[in-house]
């Protein structure tokens, strides 16, 4: 008998009888899933179901149960989170030396994307497990997430969605030059150390525009992340009609990632009430991109 299975589930081995969504956006029928393209591509159609033959498949269908799934899910978050952790380290400690790869993040912007389209409850849950040493990177990598699976949501073609994830990724690179003690501190900053953090956005973007091949939304996006639509921002308080949307998506995804995460200072909100907090916010945020963050998420 056939077995109807959420999107997200579906893994290398099993027969697929059929995506539940128009041919125009996946036409394969009847196939045994055998590549990661093949689940990326499943991943990014519109269905929310396909349908799968036990009896053709490789992998024991019927014996998988979805604890045991979203166990295998989490794992393999856990790994790729791990696995881009490093990879992010080496292109930050590149941009300080000058010599930044940006195309050798495109593969990791690729991967976590597939985490965040396969269970953005598990991936939000192990991006918030995030250590002192590696606050920075899972932070930019979170972000970077969001940022694709936003852009997703608002009809991102997949090149300038992978590029947003690229910018996501480099939002963060000048707090390089943040001392940890200032970035881990435990009680409220002293107003000479706010104005260390508060200056890491110009830093980044000096550092990026450096390196001569990086694109002018990656730079704009990590200059003006912190940007708020009434000017109340910086480092350049600019207004709504100065603040494109690319900026507007980017500033909602890191004020929530950074919400819903551990901070020395703060324990995490859910995902919940980052959302309602932000969405009473429109003089800061832009509402409809909050709106359609929340639709990504279960609780």
């Amino acid at each position: 008998m056939v077995r109807r299975i959420p999107k997200h589930l579906v893994r290398k081995g099993m027969f697929i009888e059929s995506v539940e969504c128009p041919d125009t956006e996946f036409s394969g029928r009847r196939f045994l899933v055998q590549s990661d393209d093949t689940l990326r591509a499943i991943l990014a159609t519109s269905a929310t179901y396909a349908l799968v033959n036990p009896q053709k498949s490789t992998v024991d269908i019927d014996g998988a149960a979805p604890s045991t799934l979203q166990a295998e899910e989490r794992q393999r978050t856990i790994e790729t989170v791990a696995q881009a952790t490093q990879t992010l380290r080496g292109s930050f400690d590149a941009v300080r030396m000058g010599q930044l790869q940006v195309e050798a993040l495109n593969p990791v912007a690729d991967e976590i994307s597939d985490r965040i389209e396969a269970s953005p409850d598990i991936f939000l849950k192990v991006t918030r497990l995030k250590s002192k040493d590696k606050g920075t990177y899972v932070h930019s990598l979170a972000v970077s997430a969001l940022m694709m699976r936003l852009a997703r949501s608002l009809g991102y073609a997949e090149d300038a969605m992978r590029e947003l994830g690229v910018a996501g990724l480099l939002h963060d690179v000048g707090k390089l030059m943040v001392p940890n003690a200032i970035l881990n501190k435990n009680g409220g900053l002293e107003a000479a150390e706010r104005r260390v953090v508060r200056n890491h956005p110009e830093i980044g973007y000096r550092l990026l525009k450096e390196q001569g091949n990086v694109s002018e939304m990656i730079l704009d996006i990590c200059r003006y992340h912190h940007e708020a639509l009434d000017g109340s921002g910086y480092p350049a308080g600019l207004k709504a009609d100065r603040i494109g949307p690319e900026i507007r998506l980017a500033t909602v995804c890191d004020v929530f990632e950074a919400l819903t995460s551990t901070r020395p200072y703060k324990r995490p909100w859910t995902a919940r009430d980052a959302l309602n907090w932000m969405f009473d916010r429109e003089q800061l945020f832009d509402k409809k991109m909050v709106i359609r963050l929340g639709g990504i998420f279960a609780d």
